[in-house]
């Protein structure tokens, strides 16, 4: 008995756990064995290479990273031509994330993705918070979420993971367009935004200034967005923010989600996924319980 099988729409995975984008390697496979994840979700990919922001931008805060990279990578025509090839060795579920400055943008990048029989799903990232015109625009407007997300889903039938911000006044409402539009899972929460300023000198931490905000210190506020979101739709949801340990995830399985995704927390332990893993399988054997037993369970709210 697979005490850990989890399924996000038409994707099923031998456990929940998968990596966060733009936080994970595939040279992580020096640590633990890649093939143990749940799925691998690479990071995201835009229509044209870009450089990134300027530095610094990365900063460690009290409880939290902020970082200000600018979703640096090296195009989709690089990636389908040589990047995709680093994780051709793996056998777990593969997701391209993805973003684009237009709607048209999307569906011309989807269209080339699904030329890669390699590829099992999609998450669609239209909230990335320190970007311009990636993504950003998108997400906080119910109607463009469900315009875009109703043109893509005509142009698939893999696994369409729409990433929701939190940088929004109704988060639900969000869901609602995406899943509406076609969506087949949601992702939440993209990191919040931040700053912060050297208190001697008044400089910023960050060259840009505002930056995206991960770490512990967001999973409170990751947790109430996936149990509203999980009350108010019927399509499975991909959880992240501050997740660190196992005792984390259960959190947010009771809250509502299916999936979990390891951010934050790899940059200073690189093998928690594959430790939560572990660990995840070990509760469930103790308690007796299926993973599916406690999705969506929570009690005690009035």
């Amino acid at each position: 008995m697979n005490r850990l099988a989890s399924k996000l729409g038409v994707l099923n995975f031998n456990n929940p756990i998968t990596v966060a984008s733009g936080t994970f390697s595939h040279e992580y496979n020096k640590i633990y064995d890649i093939n143990k994840l749940g799925a691998i979700v690479t990071k995201t990919i835009t229509p044209e290479p870009k450089n990134g922001n300027p530095t610094p931008r990365l900063f460690e805060t009290e409880a939290g990273l902020l970082n200000s990279i600018g979703l640096q990578n090296p195009g989709i025509d690089q990636f389908l031509k040589s990047g995709i090839k680093e994780y051709s060795e793996f056998s777990s579920p593969l997701i391209i994330s993805f973003s684009a400055g237009t709607i048209n943008e999307f569906c011309e990048m989807l269209q080339k993705l699904e030329s890669c029989d390699q590829i099992n799903g999609y998450e669609v990232n239209v909230s990335c918070p320190n970007v311009e015109n990636e993504g950003i625009a998108f997400g906080v407007n119910p109607k463009t979420v469900n315009e875009l997300t109703s043109k893509l889903a005509k142009l698939t039938r893999k696994e369409l993971i729409i990433k929701l911000s939190p940088n929004v006044t109704d988060i639900v409402s969000i869901a609602k367009a995406a899943v509406d539009g076609g969506a087949t899972s949601l992702a939440l929460i993209n990191t919040m935004m931040g700053m912060a300023i050297d208190p001697l000198t008044g400089k910023s931490r960050i060259k840009k200034g505002i930056a995206g905000y991960s770490g512990q210190a967001i999973k409170p506020i990751a947790l109430q967005m996936v149990y509203k979101v999980a009350k108010a739709v019927n399509i499975p949801i991909l959880a992240m923010g501050g997740v660190y340990n196992y005792l984390d995830c259960l959190e947010f399985f009771y809250a509502g989600a299916s999936m979990i995704a390891v951010g934050t927390s790899q940059f200073s332990q690189p093998d928690s996924p594959f430790q939560i893993i572990k660990d995840l399988e070990k509760h469930f054997s103790q308690t007796n319980q299926n993973l599916s037993d406690i999705i969506g369970k929570v009690w005690g709210i009035e």
